[in-house]
Order: structure tokens, then sequence, then C-alpha cells
């Protein structure tokens, strides 16, 4: 199949989309962009409204590769301050009660560096026979706000411990882009607009273009595998029940509560970013883990279950209520005796190169989709200028 060695196209408009056809620009490539929805972002979407949620938390990691992407190129804005650690107000749900303090126990075995961790030993097994099974158990379900997966003490050691040592690390590394994620979208398109790069929305392509240059196939894996003609493309990932409330706000709120009973999260977004909802509302967002046979209405009982605990007359002061479904969406799960060098390659030959946050590159939550996007990027500008060597030769 000739290609223009010229060009990239990327197919895809969200974090990993817009990284690509960014880095692909400034490195001289002339980019097009197709994006299937009407606006860019994916599940890097703000919605608009009064009430600006994301699908998920999406915080994002100050150690992470990204991170100085972004802000060398003004990309990153401004961000939400988290709450002062003595006034955060943390709960976590143990034994059936709710608690001010996690256990001593779990907290130590957060500090352990995830190189201490065994690929092959699934995680449960691991952390009981170096920290007993109260704290095993309680930091596999904490590590559940970095894996949306119902079973963390199933999966591999490394990749649960790599996770929860950077979740619940002091002073904290998870930072919020004030106004969601949308807001850093929108910094990204104007920069690839500047660049040069023609953006197609509401551009769903149902093949691969064949005289345009390497393709950067930034969508979802399941979507990958129907655009290539590939059923090989699979990872694991988990299934997580979204339920996002708008209350009245009322004072003594807590900013977080963590099941550590079972997979489960809450979090009230405005403590840190009162614009994400109108003055005298609060926004909430609750994420539970479900498992294979697990249903919607399983994850919302165990939302409102906790919400009866944590915030108390949330019935009546609720003002506006969603929830959804969020499946093979949240990011791959290496089971025990696989790391993320055996998820889908990122060459997939013939000039298509895979990004996205199932592939295989390193890093926690988005961090797999930018390193991903920039790998890919970087493989076809080295096989365009082979091909143009050897065309001249």
């Amino acid at each position: 199949m000739q290609r223009n060695t010229r060009h990239i196209t990327v197919i895809g408009g969200g974090f990993a989309g817009l990284t690509a056809a960014i880095t692909a620009a400034e490195a001289g490539a002339e980019v097009t962009l197709h994006e299937a929805h009407h606006t860019l972002g994916g599940r890097a979407r703000t919605a608009e409204g009064p009430y600006r949620t994301n699908e998920g938390p999406h915080a994002i990691y100050a150690k992470g590769p990204h991170w100085t992407w972004l802000k060398q190129r003004g990309l990153l804005g401004p961000l939400a301050p988290l709450p002062a650690l003595e006034g955060a107000r943390f709960r976590f749900h143990r034994d059936g009660a709710l608690r001010r303090t996690p256990p001593l126990a779990f907290l130590r075995h957060t500090l352990r560096p995830a190189e201490q961790a065994p690929v092959d030993i699934d995680f449960l097994t691991w952390a009981t026979q170096i920290a007993g099974p109260a704290a095993a158990r309680d930091a596999a379900a904490y590590s559940a706000v970095a894996l949306h997966h119902h079973d963390p003490g199933a999966l591999s050691a490394r990749f649960v411990q790599e996770r929860l040592h950077r979740a619940a690390s002091l002073p904290p590394e998870a930072h919020y882009i004030r106004g969601g994620w949308g807001r850093m979208v929108d910094r990204m398109a104007s920069r690839a607009g500047e660049l040069g790069v023609r953006i197609e929305t509401s551009s769903r392509l149902d093949e691969l273009p064949s005289d345009q240059g390497p393709v950067v196939v930034a969508t979802s894996l399941p979507a990958a595998a129907r655009l290539l003609g590939d059923p090989g493309l699979t990872w694991g990932s988990g299934r997580t029940v979204l339920l996002d409330l708008a209350l009245r706000t009322r004072k003594g709120d807590p900013f977080v509560l963590s099941d550590l009973d079972a997979p489960g999260w809450i979090e009230r977004f405005t403590a840190q970013d009162a614009s994400l909802a109108p003055a005298g509302e609060q926004l909430i967002q609750a994420q539970l883990p479900i498992g294979p046979d697990g249903s919607k209405a399983d994850g919302v009982a165990h939302a409102e279950r906790l919400l009866d605990l944590g915030f108390p007359g949330w019935r009546e002061r609720t003002l506006w209520r969603r929830e959804a479904f969020s499946g093979g969406r949240t990011g791959a799960v290496d089971r025990p005796g696989t790391t993320w060098r055996d998820r889908p390659a990122i060459d997939r030959g013939d000039g298509v190169y895979l990004a996205g946050d199932q592939v295989a590159a390193p890093g926690v939550l988005a961090e797999v989709s930018f390193t991903s996007a920039v790998e890919a990027v970087s493989l076809a500008l080295r096989a365009s200028r082979l091909d143009l060597k050897h065309a001249r030769g």
C-alpha cells in the first residue's frame, strides 16, 4: 500500500488523538484528524450547562509524562486547588461504619514503591503476605479509584501497587483542571489549529484511508478492532457505574468517601472547583465498579447506601441526577503474569499505529493514552523517513 509520507492521518479526537496530532504537526507533518462525534474530547469531554461533569474523575497526576508536555505548551491551564488536608473531610467506610482516618497498616502499605511488587502474583496474595489480610483488603479496595475494577486484588500486584502508591501519595499527585478536562481539550484543539492540523468532526471512517500517509488510530480498542477488522485487539478493562448528583450545599459534607469494604468512591468535585455547579449547589460523583454479572442498578444501590451514610438528607437536597454505565472505557487492567508490554502493540504494520489507554505503553490512567500517542507518531515519522530515503535511493 502506497502512502504519502509527508502526511499523517489521526482517527479519533480524544486526548490521545489530539496529542498525536499536535506531536506530528510540531514535527513538520501535514495532519488530518477525523472525529466521529460532533465535538472533540472523547472521554475527556466535559458537559456543557450548569453541571460540568466528566466521564469519571479525570484527575491528572503531576509526575506523569503528560504533565510536563502540557505545561510546556501552555495547555494545562489553571488548576483547581485541592482542599487543605486538615479540612478536606475524607471519610472511609470500613466494617459497615464511617471512619475519619484510614487504618495505619493500610497507610504503610501505600508507601511501598511498585518496583517491590511482583508481576506474576495477584495483589491480594502478595499484600496479605507482607501486610496482613486486613491491610491487603483495604488497599485493594482503595486502589479502585485508579482502576475502576470490581476486584483489584485479583490483578497483577505490580500493576495495582503502582496505582495505589500514586493515588495515595502525599502530597497528592492528583490534580484537577479548573472547569474540567473540556477546557484543556479546547486549548489542545486551538494549538492543533495553530499548527495547521485539519480537524474534521462528525467524520466517522469505516475504513482506513489508503493514500494519505501513516494512520494513527486513537479510538477505543473495540472501535479500533472493528475499523481494522482485527478481533484480536482486545484487553481487559473495568465495568463502572457513575452516579452524578447536584445537591443543595450543606456544611459538613465530606470531600471524599472511600469504601474499603467493597470498591467504591464518592467525591465532591465542587470542594476544589466551585465553577462546576451554580452557586449554592455542589456536584458529586460516585464511581462504583461492578463485576461481569453486575448491573447498573447494583452500582446505583451501592452508591445510595454510601450516600445515606456520608451525605445526610441527600435525597431531599437533590436538584439534578444522572446515572451512567461505563464498560471497557476505563483503561487497561493487567492480570497476574502480564504487564503493559503484553497489551496490543502500537505498531500494527503497513503504516498503521494504535494509541489509547489499553495499548502497549506504560503509565497510569491518561498517561497510557499520552505515551502511546507520542510513540505512535515517533514510529510513523521514523518509518516515513526511511520510506523517503529508500524512494530517493
